[in-house]
């Protein structure tokens, strides 16, 4: 079965986050590193700071536009500033 991968980036040059789906969760990380992102190229490199894991693509993408909200950056915020255990589900290696 498919899995899909909401993700945050936090770029360890500058105070920006990035939020993104994918279903393969390292390949899309080394993409935004290597600067195949037009966005995210600007501001590599990123470090990923915390990741959900779906079953389905619709509500990995309903995710992902919480998290693009004004609720949802928020919650990047809080996400961000908790201790590295405290981070739910975080970074996978």
């Amino acid at each position: 079965m498919k899995k899909y991968y909401v993700n945050i980036l936090k770029s360890l040059i500058a105070e920006k986050s990035y939020v993104g789906f994918t279903e393969n969760l390292k390949r899309r990380i080394k993409e935004h590193n290597s600067g195949k992102s037009h966005f995210t190229k600007k501001y590599k490199p990123w470090e990923l700071v915390y990741t959900e894991e779906f079953d389905d693509k619709t509500t990995a993408i309903r995710r992902e536009k919480y998290f693009r909200s004004s609720v949802g950056r928020r919650k990047i915020k809080v996400i961000f500033n908790a201790p590295v255990a405290q981070k739910d589900r975080a970074a996978v290696s």
